[in-house]
């Protein structure tokens, strides 16, 4: 529950030894770049290096050409290669050449085939007539026109018999069109063409047609195979090309991938005369190696200072988790990453969430099939989400033993019971009098959480030296005073029959606290040694803020009334599954089986997509509200990612 220690690093030394040290800093793997402007302000003297990564053409256009081969080419360390520019540059023209040339021969052959094909297919429609098409696309007189037409424009050819050359001579019929020819005298063409383009004709083209439909269409089905073949052999030219090249490709790649990556360390450097300054970020775990290598370089000036000092200039933020909170840095990342001084809600929504989704999704049978389903989704689709689901799916089926509820039957672990003096399961969730119960324990959830978060949101405000609001705001010592007393107060009153909301306890421990909150801006404000605390107007900020007094006292509400979810998810979840068994019931014989096996299916899918929702709604509106901002800067080291 915590984020790395950062070190800002500030860099200094002669412009012939700069391409050594972005070297050395992205060699690392850990040097996240910073604008120089964040550390320093009077820059006018300075120039950039370089505005265009220079590796971005030859990278761009390689991997252009590699990519329509769809062949996958991993990236590799390349820490021992060093090519000058113009070598990779050479390289990367020559194999795009090659590699376009090699798929214009294959793509030649295959656009011929395809041709071919559509020509054999078209040529089958007119296979009875036993004329040369050349021969008649060439008459004088009369012109002929070779297509298709609907069938029910053929059908609607008997409103023009009056006309005896719109007639349509059909060879061959498909699905919904006829295939034929209508032939039209030279001086009438213009307006029969135009009948027959409103009928919806389409023209084939077959010029070039000097042999009979059927001499034709055997010459194509001996070309097919030949182009088939020759588009066969371009393939595995190609796939020739790319094994005997491969080591080579992979290396001239990662290296350009590399170097494209350390320029953009460089297009961040700033130059003054013979010298540039670089700026950044690393981990402290780092510092010591970082500064061991940097020393070697001739010239070079180094300056490390602790983020805890530089919090002016933004340090970005590397979580640290442990692995069973880490799959949950997902959802926290989906939020935003936290400030570099404030806390970490990894581990807090790792344990929250897994056992409120175990709650509402209580069933050992079905939380069995959800881990497997979320082990399989990592496993063989590298899905973030598969490693939250595997936990949540043990947490249901925690809870799903302690509610007796496998695969809906709510009776099957009687016999464990049994063991430990029970003559059945001792909580039946759909009972009458369990209600209510469930109910209050939601509640009670939400209340237990909700003050977790405020006590989170006082150390984190005490951490940031925001002592106003870790004391006057509505989830600060003010806020949690405020609550808890009105907590324990109705509970004590409506629940419990003690008499504890007595004029000293109201006063000291309700309007006091609620005083405190409404004026939280200027005390927080005097606290924190502003000197400006005061408002501009004291009746305007009072009437302002008997508005958001509302808002706040609605808050509080709605934030906690919010947990009814979760009792209303275990009333649910058990209330589908007892449809699902009337309705096996009622089928009976083999269909009960079915029934029960698709239901099950059916409410695990769509319960657990409601739940992961419901709980994570809860985690980020009613919790995360209280404590956590998300307004941090990820730590985006400059890094190859090496398969």
């Amino acid at each position: 529950m915590a984020v790395s220690s950062m070190q800002a690093v500030n860099v200094i030394g002669l412009m012939e030894y700069i391409d050594e040290v972005i070297t050395v800093l992205g060699e690392s793997g850990v040097f996240h770049p910073d604008e120089v402007s964040n550390f320093y302000t009077d820059l006018q003297e300075f120039t950039h290096l370089q505005t265009k990564n220079s590796y971005a053409e030859p990278l761009t256009n390689l991997k252009a050409a590699l990519n329509q081969t769809k062949r996958r080419f991993p990236l590799t360390d390349v820490s021992d290669f060093s090519p000058t520019f113009e070598e990779l540059d050479s390289f990367s023209k020559e194999t795009t050449a090659d590699i376009d040339a090699l798929i214009d021969e294959r793509e030649s052959a295959a656009a011929r085939c395809r041709e071919a094909k559509h020509n054999l297919s078209t040529a089958e429609h007119f296979a009875g007539l036993d004329v040369q098409i050349q021969e008649v696309l060439k008459m004088k007189y009369m012109k002929a026109h070779f297509g298709r037409l609907p069938k029910d424009s053929v059908q609607k050819l008997e409103a023009y018999k009056d006309n005896e050359y719109v007639d349509f001579a059909v060879c061959t019929e498909d699905k919904t069109h006829c295939w034929g020819v209508y032939f039209a005298p030279a001086e009438q063409a213009e307006e029969i063409d135009k009948i027959f383009e409103g009928l919806y004709f389409e023209p084939t083209d077959l010029v070039g047609e000097n042999e009979t439909p059927s001499e034709k269409i055997e010459g194509y089905k001996k070309e097919i195979p030949l182009l088939e073949k020759k588009t066969k052999e371009a393939q595995k030219k190609l796939d020739r090309y790319l094994s005997e090249n491969a080591e080579r490709i992979t290396r001239y790649l990662s290296k350009l991938e590399e170097l494209y990556l350390y320029a953009s360390i460089r297009n961040k450097a700033l130059q003054h005369n013979n010298s540039f300054i670089i700026v950044g970020w690393i981990p402290t775990e780092n510092m010591k190696q970082m500064k061991k290598r940097l020393k070697k370089i001739k010239s070079v000036e180094l300056d490390f200072s602790d983020a805890k000092n530089e919090m002016d200039k933004r340090p970005p933020v590397k979580l640290k988790n442990s692995f069973l909170a880490k799959p949950f840095e997902f959802y926290t990342e989906m939020y935003g990453v936290p400030k570099y001084n404030e806390i970490d809600p990894t581990l807090f929504i790792a344990i929250t969430y897994v056992v409120i989704f175990g709650i509402m999704f209580a069933d050992l049978g079905q939380g069995f099939c959800l881990a497997i389903a979320g082990m399989l989704m990592w496993k063989l689709k590298k899905m973030p989400i598969g490693k939250i689901l595997f936990p949540c799916g043990i947490s249901s089926m925690v809870f799903g033993t302690l509610f007796g509820s496998v695969f809906g039957f709510e009776h099957l672990l009687d016999p464990m019971f049994r063991l430990f003096g029970f003559e059945e399961k001792p909580f039946e969730v759909m009972a009458s009098q369990n209600t209510n119960l469930i109910i209050l324990g939601a509640i009670g959830i939400g209340v237990f959480l909700l003050i977790v978060a405020m006590f989170l949101n006082v150390y984190t405000s005490f951490r940031q030296k925001n002592f106003g609001r870790a004391l006057f705001s509505t989830s600060g010592i003010a806020g949690i005073i405020f609550y808890c007393s009105l907590v324990f107060g109705l509970t004590a009153e409506i629940f419990l029959g003690m008499h504890v909301m007595t004029l000293p306890y109201i006063l000291g421990l309700v309007v006091l606290p609620f005083l405190l909150i409404f004026f939280a801006e200027p005390l927080g404000d005097l606290v924190n040694g502003e000197k400006d605390w005061q408002p501009e107007s004291w009746g305007g900020y009072i009437v302002e803020n008997l508005f958001e007094s509302i808002e706040v006292l609605l808050g509080y509400v709605t934030n906690t009334m919010s947990f009814l979810r979760v009792g209303a998810f275990v009333l649910v979840h058990a209330g589908m599954m007892l449809v699902v068994f009337v309705l096996a019931e009622t089928v009976g014989g083999a269909g009960y089986w079915i029934i029960v096996v698709i239901g099950n299916a059916l409410v695990m899918v769509l319960e657990a997509l409601l739940v992961a929702i419901q709980v994570l709604r809860l985690e980020y509106y009613e919790m995360f509200s209280r404590f956590y901002s998300g307004e941090g800067r990820p730590f985006e080291p400059v890094k190859i990612n090496v398969e």
